[in-house]
């Protein structure tokens, strides 16, 4: 009875993982928390007070499906500010987070039998995207040796007359990897002389610590003609559940993925976007804040990782998780359970030690798992504490 394009779409298993902690910390279960992909810091006081202000104002009706001009005006001057991006307001399109501006960017490029390459490990969400949309993803594996990274070769393998799009994600989710201006530059090269869209996902890009960032768009005058730029507040500003994305793209393009959105969930929350307005008038110091701490986590989980049997941890650069590669422990009995895959590893974690982990194989890449740092030292501390004693059992 349902539609045939919902044969290859899965529930989200980052989703479903967050939502068993709920389950069990409300029966009183103490689980330390792994999987979920959000700061644990709340919403800077100035947002919040400007969402209250516009509520206040009555501030609660209908807005231009794009979103209101004065906020795309601020995200026009964040990019050329941050990002050394010029794009007029009519360029940018106000989206129900990063997710849903890059679900609408595919919507609008993408026709039936198009394809997307998609290196893995990539975020759960991109793949079915693409199917969503018509499009088959191109799955192109990247190696930790290469810091997960793709290269222009595995880039142009994976190329044919029928690739619409190649997804962009750095700083990355699930790896923390981070392209260099080089990089970039390469794959951007390539895409262009092929006439295919770069869709850049840079919705982690104030949580680097190692690097620079750089936007595709902004490294040559070519990139911006086939270049699709998703950014957002969820990360750096501790919005989350704020749902607020936007793209910015070539006018014709943003028309068309305006379009889209029209006929699906229309404007968000109008006082959310009164709210971002004020994130994007804040000084750098509060994210500065947020990614020190962020930074002592990241290097003390990958410490404690590190001193796991069997487990190995290479060091994120960006965003705010570890990719921990436990491979030797495929094939090995653990709590007296067999473990065949990161599955395995990441229930007999949960059921064990109460801890939670994202399986590997749910970014394309079997034999990792997935831990947030976005979670206190204390809870970085106990949670491997218990993953430690797991691994003696």
């Amino acid at each position: 009875m349902l539609a045939r394009r919902l044969d290859h779409i899965e529930s989200s298993p980052t989703l479903a993982i967050t939502a068993r902690v709920a389950e069990l910390r409300a029966r009183g279960v103490d689980v330390i928390g792994f999987g979920a992909g959000e700061p644990d810091f709340p919403t800077p006081a100035p947002i919040v007070e400007a969402a209250v202000a516009a509520l206040r104002e009555g501030f609660t009706r209908y807005t231009p499906s794009r979103g209101i001009p004065e906020l795309r005006e601020a995200i026009s001057r964040k990019l050329e500010r941050d990002n050394g991006l010029a794009y007029a307001p009519d360029e940018i399109v106000v989206s129900c987070g990063a997710k849903h501006a890059m679900f609408n960017a595919l919507m609008a490029l993408c026709s039936e039998g198009d394809e997307v390459v998609v290196p893995a490990p990539y975020w759960v969400s991109y793949p079915h995207m693409a199917r969503l949309a018509g499009a088959r993803p191109v799955i192109v594996p990247t190696s930790e040796d290469e810091d997960f990274k793709l290269t222009p070769a595995a880039l142009e393998a994976a190329l044919t007359p029928r690739t619409k799009a190649v997804i962009i994600n750095s700083p990355a989710n699930p790896t923390g990897a981070v392209y260099t201006r080089d990089e970039l530059h390469a794959l951007a090269s390539l895409c262009v002389e092929r006439k295919v869209w770069i869709i850049s996902d840079e919705i982690y890009e104030k949580l680097l610590y190692e690097g620079e960032h750089h936007s595709v768009a902004a490294l040559d005058p070519a990139f911006r003609d086939y270049t699709v730029t998703v950014n957002g507040v969820s990360k750096a500003y501790s919005m989350t559940g704020w749902r607020m994305g936007y793209s910015a793209s070539p006018r014709t393009l943003a028309d068309a993925i305006s379009r889209v959105q029209d006929h699906s969930t229309s404007c968000i929350a109008s006082f959310v976007q009164k709210a971002c307005i004020a994130a994007f008038e804040l000084d750098d110091s509060v994210v500065d804040a947020m990614r020190a701490e962020f930074d002592k986590r990241r290097r003390r989980m990958v410490e404690l990782l590190d001193g796991l049997p069997g487990v190995s941890c290479r060091m994120p650069h960006g965003a705010f998780y570890t990719f921990a590669c436990i491979r030797r422990l495929i094939g090995r009995k653990i709590a007296g359970r067999e473990v065949k895959s990161s599955m395995d590893f990441a229930r007999v974690a949960l059921d064990e030690a109460r801890v939670a982990v994202v399986p590997g194989s749910a970014f394309g890449a079997e034999g990792y798992i997935r831990l947030s740092y976005a979670v206190s030292l204390d809870a970085i501390e106990r949670g491997l504490a218990r993953l430690a004693e797991l691994l003696r059992s």
